[in-house]
């Protein structure tokens, strides 16, 4: 515990209405108007430094911030640093250690974080963005959309909300790094993914919201192959996609199906923890890096001695990470795993060029004996509102993983082109699908695709391109 949080404890617990720092003067509490000091060495300048520092580490600049349930009010000078009880209420710093926290006690500054939470949920956006100096955004549909009924954010705002909801590990690597992510939850309402950071105007913050309800496979159209592939007693499932295209909520859909009709064991590492998963036929354990590991990569490895039959690595971020993936999906178990990667190809080309050209070969027919399908997806605006998944999938059959051990990656479109009833699809067919059904235009998935020449030769083919204007 920090100097600074045991003279504010101890204003607290004392019922006190003041903690004064003067340059040359013992630090002295103000109970009912009445001195009470605190210590009997007066502060030299280098004391009062490092207090200050304390502070600036503590609520960085902020004038105004909440610690057990308190609103502090902070005045700093040269030679003194005062703090001032204004009133009850506020964030509580030291409740984010766990114990409950009612919405009237987050109040801090002009923004209260847990009523712009429900907002967000309410209006069914994904992404609440709060940062220094600009009104709250919400990402509604894929667009950013100010909240102009809200007031400008300030940094004295921010402190409050990043003391309010986030874990004392976080706040300690938040001062370190200057960004942090984590999870946090509103009880009954909604788990959110958030990232703290800092950027020129000041302090940051990021939720996206991650519903308690796991939605099955069918009802998020996840291509019935991958569904199949689910049933597999060893192999590596990838679900790849740019940033914000829905890899946690089809992974958490899948996860629940292995949850649902089997009877294994599941454990799942994650940074953070997102969807939440009950034991239904399968005994789960969730793991969060930072949290009851220190990476994934050796949360990988003591999974070799936890008895698995499934693992899921939220994030194959490493060379080792994905090696290990790799190795325990060729010797009896399910891994499931992410990569930010646009297509099912580029997927594989990612994985074998993580690897030094001298281990490259070996890779290939690792990879070859062990991939069994990977599924890459993006978010498309629908015509009448809300957002749809569109797919590719790649199912590793004998001819892809020839192939893929012989270094002709290129092919393998090839093969995906006349293969649909293997499971095989390519994006621009999904594209092609769904541009025919009216979910959505034709603008809209030549906006999104990776393969957009070839989609407009596909929709000039079929006669489906109309009015639109190619650039």
């Amino acid at each position: 515990m920090s100097n600074i949080e045991k003279i504010l404890n101890m204003m607290i617990s004392k019922e006190g209405e003041k903690v004064v720092l003067n340059l040359g003067e013992p630090i002295y509490l103000v109970i009912q108007g009445q001195k009470k000091l605190l210590s009997q060495t007066p502060l030299s300048e280098s004391d009062l430094e490092a207090m200050r520092t304390e502070c600036e580490e503590f609520f960085g600049e902020s004038t105004k911030f909440n610690f057990s349930g308190k609103s502090i009010r902070v005045s700093r000078s040269k030679a003194s640093i005062v703090f001032d009880i204004n009133a009850p209420g506020g964030g509580n710093m030291n409740a984010v250690a766990g114990s409950k926290r009612t919405q009237s006690e987050q109040k801090g500054g002009n923004v209260n974080i847990d009523d712009l939470l429900r907002y967000m949920i309410e209006n069914g956006a994904s992404d609440l963005h709060i940062c220094s100096g600009n009104k709250p955004m919400l990402r509604l549909d894929g667009d950013m959309l100010p909240l102009d009924d809200f007031p400008d954010v300030t940094e004295d705002d921010m402190w409050p909300i990043i003391n309010y909801v986030t874990p004392p590990k976080n706040i300690d690597e938040f001062k370190e790094t200057n960004d942090s992510d984590y999870a946090y939850e509103i009880e009954g309402l909604c788990r959110f993914r958030a990232n703290i950071f800092r950027d020129h105007r000041g302090v940051g913050a990021v939720f996206r919201q991650i519903p308690f309800e796991i939605l099955p496979p069918e009802v998020l159209k996840i291509p019935q192959k991958i569904i199949e592939l689910c049933d597999l007693p060893k192999g590596l499932i990838l679900v790849t996609g740019p940033t914000g295209s829905g890899k946690s909520t089809t992974l958490a859909a899948l996860i629940d199906y292995v949850n649902r009709n089997t009877r294994k064991h599941i454990i799942t590492i994650e940074d953070p923890v997102e969807f939440v998963h009950k034991n239904q036929l399968c005994l789960i354990n969730q793991r969060e890096v930072g949290v009851h590991t220190q990476s994934f990569k050796r949360a990988l490895r003591a999974a070799l001695r936890e008895d698995p039959d499934v693992i899921l690595v939220g994030e194959m971020r490493d060379l080792e990470t994905i090696s290990i993936a790799i190795e325990m999906a060729e010797t009896g178990h399910l891994v499931f795993g992410t990569l930010h990667t646009n297509t099912a190809v580029g997927t594989v080309d990612r994985i074998i060029d993580q690897f030094p050209s001298n281990q490259q070969n070996q890779i290939r027919a690792m990879l070859a004996d062990s991939l069994v399908g990977v599924v890459s997806q993006m978010l498309c605006k629908k015509q009448k509102g809300g957002r749809v998944a569109v797919y590719e999938t790649l199912v590793v059959t004998s001819a892809v993983a020839n192939l893929i051990r012989e270094s002709k990656n290129f092919q393998i479109p090839s093969i995906m082109e006349v293969g649909k009833n293997q499971g095989q699809k390519l994006m621009n067919e999904s594209f092609v699908d769904l541009i025919k059904d009216g979910t959505i235009t034709v603008e809209e998935a030549l906006s999104k695709a990776v393969e957009r020449n070839e989609l407009i030769h596909v929709l000039q083919n079929k006669n489906m391109l109309g009015n639109v204007q190619i650039s």
